[in-house]
C-alpha cells in the first residue's frame, strides 16, 4: 500500500470536490472500499462515492430506515439476524419461503436498506470504522414458484455493488431447488466478477459441513446444522450507535 494507498485516498478526495461534494466527513476505510470496488481508479471510485451520498440522500433522508416505513415486509418475518461469525462478520438469513414478491416496490428497496444497515451495525464496537462486512445466507428449502422473484435478488444484489461496497464477506445459497437454477442462472447475469466469487452454494453434506465450519457453530440455526435459535432482525436490539462522522453504509 505505502505511498500508492495514500495517493490515491488523496486523488480520490480531490476528485470528489470536483464533483461538488465532500469526503472531508469520511475515514480512509469508508474511502478504501470505494477504491477497492473500483480498482484502485481515484476518479472513478469518486464517482460511485458521490453516487453513493447522492442515494443516501434520497433514499434514507433521516440517516435511517425506521421499522414503520416497512410494516409490510417486517410481517413476513423472513430475515433473521444470528449474531458474528468465526471472522466476527455479522451473519443475515433470508428464507425465500416466506417471501412473496412485494406490490409497493418503494417499501421493499427500503426494507432492503434496513436490513443492509440493521446486519452491518450489529458489527460496530461502539463505533462505525466504515469496513465492516456481513455474512448473508439465502435459504432456498420449501419455496415454491410463488416465492420466486428475481427482481427482489437483482435490487439486493445492485444495492450491495453500487450503494454497499465491499461489505459483503460472503453469501450462502442453501438448498437450491433444481427449478431455481435458471432463476439464479438469470440473476447472475446482473452480478459482477467480485460479487459471483463471494457466493457459495452448498450443495451437498460435505460442502454443509465446511459452511458450518467457516461460518461457527455455534452462531448457525439448528434447522441448517448448528446450534443457535432463529432471531427475527426486528427482534434484536442493538446498542446505539457512537459516531463521530456519518454512517458509512
Amino acid at each position: 500500500m505505502g505511498e500508492s494507498h495514500d495517493f490515491a485516498l488523496t486523488q480520490m478526495r480531490k476528485s470528489v470536490e470536483k464533483l461538488g461534494s465532500s469526503a472531508q466527513m469520511y475515514g480512509e476505510p469508508t474511502l478504501m472500499r470505494f477504491l477497492i470496488a473500483r480498482s484502485m481508479d481515484a476518479d472513478k471510485a469518486a464517482k460511485m462515492f458521490v453516487e453513493w451520498q447522492n442515494w443516501r440522500a434520497k433514499m434514507v433522508p433521516n440517516g435511517f430506515i425506521s421499522e414503520s416505513e416497512v410494516p409490510d415486509e417486517l410481517e413476513a418475518r423472513k430475515t433473521f439476524l444470528q449474531g458474528l461469525s468465526q471472522d466476527k462478520y455479522p451473519i443475515m438469513i433470508i428464507q425465500a419461503s416466506r417471501h412473496f414478491t412485494s406490490k409497493d416496490q418503494i417499501q421493499f428497496k427500503k426494507f432492503v436498506i434496513y436490513i443492509l444497515d440493521k446486519t452491518i451495525a450489529s458489527a460496530f464496537k461502539g463505533r462505525e470504522t466504515g469496513n465492516e462486512k456481513l455474512i448473508g445466507i439465502l435459504d432456498l428449502q420449501h419455496m415454491s414458484y410463488k416465492n420466486v422473484d428475481p427482481r427482489a435478488l437483482i435490487t439486493g444484489f445492485q444495492f450491495l455493488q453500487a450503494y454497499y461496497p465491499e461489505r459483503l464477506a460472503k453469501c450462502y445459497l442453501l438448498y437450491m431447488p433444481q427449478f431455481f437454477v435458471a432463476v439464479w442462472r438469470l440473476v447472475s447475469r446482473f452480478l459482477e466478477k467480485a460479487t459471483l466469487e463471494k457466493i457459495v452454494i452448498v450443495n451437498n453434506e460435505e460442502e454443509r459441513r465446511k459452511f458450518i465450519k467457516e461460518v461457527g457453530e455455534e452462531v448457525v440455526p439448528e434447522k441448517y446444522g448448528g446450534k443457535a435459535k432463529l432471531e427475527a432482525i426486528q427482534d434484536v436490539s442493538l446498542t446505539p450507535l457512537q459516531n463521530d462522522e456519518p454512517t458509512n453504509n
